[in-house]
């Protein structure tokens, strides 16, 4: 993948306020739609699992050692993991806007005692991932994303 003009052949979350945030977010190159619900968010562009196709989302991220921390909370009471995330597990490689800026990145789930860790600073800025969490069966994995 490599760092395109974000506006070719991407399609947007199926969710009409999630795709109205991404909308605004990339029109103002973040001013619009940095801070949503209080967090810090980001757009993430990921590579399709099946169908090799471009698809973008906004994400509430936290930072930790000059990474990018993300929860695959999705929705909170499914009891799968959100497709951007099943994404990222066939193609690590993903394309990130944070305001103006644009680069690459590899995903990684974490495991263990970093997960443990970078979870607690994710509920720490957004107490709702203990409602989440609360509300499904399955471990809602962390993932960072680290600058190619």
């Amino acid at each position: 993948m490599t760092v395109w003009d974000g506006t070719t052949g991407v399609i947007d979350s199926p969710d009409p306020s999630v795709a109205e945030h991404v909308r605004r977010y990339l029109a103002t190159d973040g001013a619009d739609g940095f801070l949503e619900g209080g967090m810090t968010n980001l757009v993430l562009t990921t590579v399709g699992r099946s169908s090799g196709r471009l698809y973008r989302t906004g994400l509430f991220f936290g930072e930790d050692r000059g990474r990018l921390v993300l929860v695959a909370s999705g929705s909170a009471i499914s009891p799968r993991h959100p497709n951007w995330y099943l994404n990222t597990l066939a193609h690590p490689e993903v394309h990130v806007q944070v305001r103006a800026e644009r680069f690459l990145a590899r995903a990684r789930t974490t495991v263990g005692a970093e997960r443990s860790r970078l979870w607690r600073l994710m509920t720490a800025l957004a107490p709702v991932y203990h409602q989440y969490e609360a509300r499904t069966a399955r471990e809602i994995p962390v993932v960072v994303l680290d600058r190619i």
